[in-house]
């Protein structure tokens, strides 16, 4: 999470969406960065705690940005990013499993450390389901979001490519699809709210 008072922005960093390049390319810019294992704050926290920190201490009270992604590539980018040789071994590790029992493993009631990946709806919403960001993004259109904050900030940032997972064709059985489609509806309706605001949703 980044948080600049001028030009009053909050960024809720969603895991798979270019967090970390947006981090490296803007941090210096920011009043506040929230960096490791407080880097992907989710919006619900924002809202509750930092929000109303930021207003009673400075009087700021800045438009909150995110990204999101298709739901299922980045699933996918999380078992790709977890298949990679250097955590072989771990309890995080993929390479041994296929992409349908990943999915498998996600969705059920108890998920193992490898399958842990949280979902972006609830990093973007409230308890209730309420979207909490002021301009969502669509990952795959990524020019807009950089367009934004050129605009936002007066010049261009300049990002590189970071945590690229590994290439890999990806397959679901049509069961394990449509199970993963009703067990986060929610996520594939906001995405497609998303993609109908043509890349940029405004709340």
């Amino acid at each position: 999470m980044l948080i600049f008072s001028d030009p009053c922005l909050a960024f809720i960093a969603v895991p798979k969406t270019g967090s970390t390049a947006i981090e490296l390319a803007l941090r210096s810019r920011a009043d506040v960065a929230f960096l490791g294992r407080r880097k992907h704050l989710p919006a619900r926290r924002y809202e509750s705690k930092i929000a109303p920190f930021l207003a009673d201490a400075f009087r700021l009270y800045p438009e909150r940005i995110a990204i999101m992604r298709d739901p299922l590539d980045q699933i996918g980018s999380w078992y790709r990013y977890r298949s990679r040789d250097d955590i072989k071994g771990t309890d995080r590790y993929t390479g041994d499993i296929s992409f349908d029992s990943f999915v498998l493993a996600l969705l059920s009631d108890d998920p193992p450390e490898h399958a842990a990946i949280g979902s972006q709806h609830r990093m973007l919403t409230s308890k209730h389901g309420d979207l909490l960001i002021d301009h969502l993004f669509r990952y795959e259109q990524f020019e807009i979001f950089h367009d934004f904050l050129t605009q936002r900030f007066g010049d261009r940032p300049a990002f590189k490519t970071q945590n690229v997972s590994p290439e890999m064709e990806l397959e679901l059985n049509p069961s394990t699809m449509r199970k993963l489609h009703q067990a986060r509806a929610a996520e594939f309706a906001l995405y497609e709210r998303l993609c109908e605001a043509e890349g940029h949703l405004r709340t």
